[in-house]
């Protein structure tokens, strides 16, 4: 019997912290929806970037995470790449690392969700514009019916979190308020 997974994405120590306004409130809209899917019985999976230590596998050409070179605080052990205290996993959830925006790519993601015959996922994260929109559309090319819980999201560009919000996600995706997708029951795509 195929099920919906939670994905809770990038919400870790260094990435919270980025986000100006509003923490606190987008804190407490993920741990909602997180004590939401694990009241009904679906499975709450975390997914955080980091990388080896010295950042051997943080290519030149990768323009997105070259720029990170030097910095020695992205390791999985370091407290930025830690998923914030506020949304910390409970026994029972998964935690995936990658290596790169999506969620998919360079961790076994795929497999952790084969492997929970999830079919569809609900998508929280911090930001819409990387892991958020990187995350749906692979999701969506590997045929997983999509919710994107737009209030449980965040960008540091207010602009661009609207566009993808209201006229890209919805191609690909319901998207919903954290209130609206727990009021709607346990498992709602």
């Amino acid at each position: 019997m195929s099920t919906t997974a939670l994905l809770v994405m990038d919400v870790q120590n260094g990435i919270v912290e980025r986000i100006a306004d509003g923490s606190a409130a987008l804190l407490d809209r993920v741990a909602a929806a997180a004590d939401h899917a694990r009241a009904s019985g679906l499975p709450v999976v975390y997914v955080r970037v980091a990388f080896r230590p010295g950042g051997g596998d943080i290519n030149p050409r990768n323009r997105a995470f070259s720029s990170l070179g030097g910095r020695t605080d992205l390791s999985v052990d370091d407290a930025g790449t830690q998923i914030h205290a506020a949304v910390a996993p409970a026994p029972g959830d998964v935690v995936v690392v990658k290596k790169r925006v999506s969620a998919f790519a360079g961790s076994d993601l795929d497999v952790v969700l084969r492997s929970l015959d999830a079919s569809s996922l609900v998508l929280a994260g911090i930001a819409t514009s990387g892991v958020v929109l990187s995350t749906l559309r692979q999701a969506a090319d590997l045929d997983f019916g999509l919710t994107v819980l737009a209030d449980a999201c965040a960008d540091q560009d207010p602009e661009v979190h609207r566009v993808l919000l209201e006229k890209v996600f919805p191609r690909q995706a319901t998207v919903l308020t954290t209130d609206d997708w727990i009021a709607a029951g346990p498992a709602p795509t």
